[in-house]
């Protein structure tokens, strides 16, 4: 169980209102952050965020307040809410305050450290840029992530950031020695499941920690759990000297319960009904996530972009923070390519001739320059029809039509769906299929070849799987026209 300071004050409750608190200190104040305990056993747990005058503060509750009432005694811990800390803590499954919640025993051996902790020194961060390979060839070719950066997932509903995000960590934990530590802020308690079992199947927990605070719970909750991850990733950091990748899934929904603590909390709404602290807020957890003499923290993020509105503040403070953004697209996912990468929209800041090198750059440039062409003449095939493009037009659109298809990958996190087996690809595999591609040296081969496939060497055994599957329909069909024919 969770080891706090010793008790060091009573006060009492004067006001509830729903997750927000106002409580009475006849001696000195509790400090902000400050954790108290109300209730049987300290059963409820209030983060002091206002001091209001001298004898009164106001917090937030990070647990149901059902069963508070005015007068009853509240006890001061004496310091922050803190998080588990230690090589116990992989493989489990954990909640806001530390406690198991993958019916294991309790945690033991284990230190306990403060949520609320600085930044790195700018003196200790690391200036090399390198690129961190997932395996998955629109990211690694198109916008590649950096290790110790941070990478945002921005997409609506339903068009696979979260499988994006479980096919990453497959793909992770199977090749390098770090950490993972996955963060569900907000989220469904189905996919918390969901991702344990498949981890568990796919023997990486001994390498992960999961840390949740589910969609039903208080706002204080899903607002402190993102800080109690950090201080994790921490830990493997700077004490292990460590890799971490840290998982966010949503980080939008860390900025809602932001909203939803400020409006409870009294303060006056920005735009949108965003809080006036939003940026503050999200800065305060962005910038833990770095890269230092010791280690790194890599983070990926899934980011829910309200109404596919590219502009909402949510989604405009999250873009600042990043190194690269990879936007899903809905339309992409309606025609069946996945992962539903726009590479247009989506960028990185890694795609300098100085960091992936000078061939990888011209290539990236020469794949959004087809599919931008190609994008163009959408409207043109729309209302005229293939046939009246130019001819090096055409060629333009079969070469995007064919590197469209080449960046579809089956992931192993969906066989079970699909049917067919996950791909790893590496870039040296993934950038000399688009090559090959661009040069024209897979024309002869239909659209349909190249489609979710891992190395482009696939493609033409894959066409000749197609030309004899298609042979052997026809001559059924015809057997069939002849012995209607004979009847």
């Amino acid at each position: 169980m969770h080891r706090e300071p010793e008790v060091r004050q009573a006060g009492v409750i004067v006001a509830v209102r729903g997750s927000v608190v106002d409580m009475r200190f006849d001696g000195g104040l509790p400090a902000i952050h400050s954790l108290l305990r109300v209730g049987d056993g300290g059963r409820v747990a209030i983060e002091v965020l206002a001091q209001r005058d001298a004898r009164h503060v106001r917090g937030i509750a990070l647990t149901p307040t059902q069963g508070l009432a005015r007068g009853m005694p509240v006890q001061d811990t004496g310091g922050p809410l803190q998080a588990p800390v230690g090589k116990s803590i992989l493989s489990r499954m954990l909640d806001v305050f530390g406690n198991t919640i993958d019916r294991a025993p309790p945690l033991a051996d284990v230190q306990w450290r403060s949520v609320h902790r600085k930044p790195p020194a700018l003196a200790r961060r690391s200036t090399k840029s390198e690129v961190f390979e997932t395996g998955i060839k629109a990211i690694d070719v198109l916008t590649p992530l950096e290790r110790g950066g941070k990478a945002g997932l921005f997409g609506g509903a339903g068009v696979g950031k979260t499988v994006l995000l479980t096919e990453m960590i497959h793909n992770m934990i199977g090749h390098q020695e770090g950490v993972s530590i996955f963060c569900g802020i907000g989220e469904r308690s189905r996919e918390g499941e969901e991702l344990y079992r498949e981890m568990s199947a796919a023997g990486v927990l001994p390498h992960m920690v999961m840390i949740f605070a589910q969609m039903n719970e208080p706002p204080g909750a899903r607002f402190r759990v993102g800080h109690a991850a950090l201080t994790m990733a921490e830990y493997f950091r700077d004490d292990e000297q460590r890799d971490v990748l840290l998982l966010i899934d949503n980080i939008f929904r860390f900025i809602q319960a932001g909203s939803e603590v400020s409006g409870l909390m009294g303060q006056m709404p920005s735009r949108l009904g965003y809080q006036p602290t939003m940026g503050t807020e999200m800065a305060a957890l962005q910038e833990r996530i770095a890269n230092t003499d010791s280690g790194a923290i890599t983070a990926i993020q899934a980011v829910y972009v309200p109404a596919d509105d590219f502009t909402d503040p949510a989604a405009v403070h999250t873009f600042s923070h990043l190194s690269a953004s990879i936007v899903l697209s809905r339309k992409r996912a309606s025609e069946g390519l996945f992962p539903a990468i726009d590479p247009l929209q989506s960028s990185s800041k890694m795609v300098t001739p100085g960091i992936v090198g000078e061939r990888h750059y011209m290539l990236a440039q020469a794949i959004r320059r087809t599919l931008a062409q190609y994008a163009e003449l959408k409207d043109i095939i729309a209302m005229l029809g293939l046939e009246q493009l130019s001819p090096e037009d055409r060629k333009v659109v079969a070469r995007a039509r064919r590197l469209e298809r080449f960046l579809t990958q089956p992931f192993f996190t969906t066989e079970q769906f699909t049917g067919l087996t996950g791909q790893l690809v590496s870039l040296t595999d993934a950038l000399d299929g688009c090559e090959r591609i661009l040069a024209d040296e897979f024309e002869d081969l239909p659209e349909s070849a190249l489609y979710m496939i891992g190395g482009v060497d696939e493609a033409r055994a894959k066409a000749e799987k197609m030309q004899a599957t298609s042979e052997a329909l026809k001559q059924s069909d015809e057997a069939k026209a002849h012995a209607v024919d004979d009847a």
